[in-house]
């Protein structure tokens, strides 16, 4: 299968380009951090970077530790099991605490309930290998 390469408008790229930079230090730290995801950082990374930069889009992908995931997601829109788990358990951890300690109010509640299920519906529901 081929990957989508095409870029977005020449005024967007800058923006792109230091949103996956963005989004790649993120999911670079959160490989190390456990309250911070890796996957859905580096799958933004991934977006960014083959919509701004090819040349660094292609690098992103020949790293060991991060490259096969982001391909996986561009070719196949595979999220491998171990993702799932260490994404959903992190959200999960992190939604709940919170909403449990952290003294919000009932409607900031909600929404960070409605953003628990959503989020963790999406990764649930994607095909895994």
């Amino acid at each position: 299968m081929e990957r989508n390469r095409a870029l977005v408008r020449p005024a967007l790229r800058p923006f792109l380009f230091g949103l996956g930079w963005l989004a790649f230090a993120l999911g670079f730290i959160g490989a190390f951090v456990p309250i911070l995801p890796t996957t859905p950082f580096l799958i933004l990374a991934g977006f960014c970077f083959s919509k701004s930069s090819p040349k660094v889009h292609d690098w992103i992908l020949e790293l060991p530790a991060f490259g096969p995931m982001i391909l996986d997601w561009e070719m196949n829109r595979v999220i491998r099991p171990k993702a799932k788990v260490w994404a959903t358990g992190t959200l999960t951890a992190l939604i709940w605490a919170s909403i449990l300690f952290a003294g919000l109010s009932l409607p900031l509640k909600l929404m960070l309930g409605v953003i628990w299920l959503s989020v963790g519906i999406f990764i649930l529901t994607r095909k895994s290998r």
